[in-house]
């Protein structure tokens, strides 16, 4: 069994009766000849780390290799601790572990590249905020996974997660769609929704660039990761609400390849525009390397 579009998925679940985790579950045995609990337990080694990643981010002091980033996990967790979040709760909680995760990468920690390292921070935001707020299970963030496993698996098969392709809107875009889907499942939201909250958030960050200052996964990937964990969650409420996306999932997808494509190489990872091509960012990369060469 397998599906290749949004449209096939959906089909599926209705045919079936099926959750999207639920058709991800049945596809996984199939493809890869293994048990469900095999695939389950796989997952939960995958989700351990993520939360392992995050927990490091909040207690260990962490210095990334280029030393544009380290600490701010700490910080957010302080104004989180210290005052009532402009953003609430769950939304600080998700930005606040979404930027402790890259702190993690950065550093030359343990992370899951899920659906990249530079993106990798939005899931783990997302789902442990939802957790910790909704007090799901451990055996319903499996099946999370498995939602974003599916939104994951379709844009990487008939788009691009790679920021060198497709710009930041394939990496980080990618995972808050990944992320939207899963959330809106968590809340009870029907495929339907869920592919309707993945599609509005590629939607809303189509066109996102890649511009690592340095080249760097550092900034502004950090703080884009955040952008990301919040853009999931609003997705998810504004799906969870009844409301679609006008541009259904699959076209939505092939609109962000086909933008990607379009993006300067200058704007795909190559430090060489947007904000590592200011002043301070070509300042920031002489520094850093002049300091190695040292």
């Amino acid at each position: 069994m397998d599906f290749t579009t949004g449209a096939a998925l959906l089909s599926l679940c209705e045919e079936n009766g099926w959750t999207i985790a639920q058709a991800m579950l049945q596809r996984e045995t199939e493809q890869a000849g293994t048990s469900r609990e095999a695939v389950r337990s796989r997952l939960d080694s995958a989700y351990d780390v993520m939360r392992r990643a995050v927990r490091t981010a909040l207690t260990e002091p962490l210095r990334s290799m280029g030393g544009l980033i380290g600490g701010e996990a700490q910080k957010m967790q302080a104004r989180r601790q210290q005052a009532r979040p402009a953003c609430g709760e769950t939304t600080a909680k998700a930005v606040c572990y979404a930027m402790g995760v890259l702190e993690v990468n950065a550093s030359m920690g343990l992370i899951v590249a899920a659906p990249t390292a530079g993106s990798s921070g939005v899931i783990p935001g997302v789902f442990l905020a939802l957790q910790e707020e909704f007090g799901f299970s451990d055996g319903e963030m499996t099946d999370a996974l498995l939602c974003a496993g599916a939104v994951g698996y379709l844009i990487t098969r008939n788009a691009t997660v790679a920021g060198a392709e497709g710009g930041c809107q394939a990496e980080v875009g990618t995972a808050a769609a990944m992320a939207a889907a899963a959330a809106t499942q968590l809340l009870g939201g029907t495929p339907q929704a869920c592919l309707a909250a993945a599609a509005l958030a590629l939607g809303n960050l189509l066109g996102l660039v890649c511009d690592p200052v340095a080249g760097l996964v550092e900034a502004p990937c950090q703080t884009r990761n955040a952008i990301g964990a919040s853009n999931a969650l609003i997705s998810a409420e504004i799906a969870l609400s009844g409301i679609s996306s006008l541009i259904p999932f699959d076209e939505m997808v092939e609109a962000m390849r086909k933008v990607g494509a379009s993006l300067p190489s200058s704007l795909r990872e190559t430090a060489q525009g947007g904000c590592a091509a200011t002043p301070t960012g070509c300042a920031l990369c002489k520094k850093i390397y002049e300091s190695r060469d040292a």
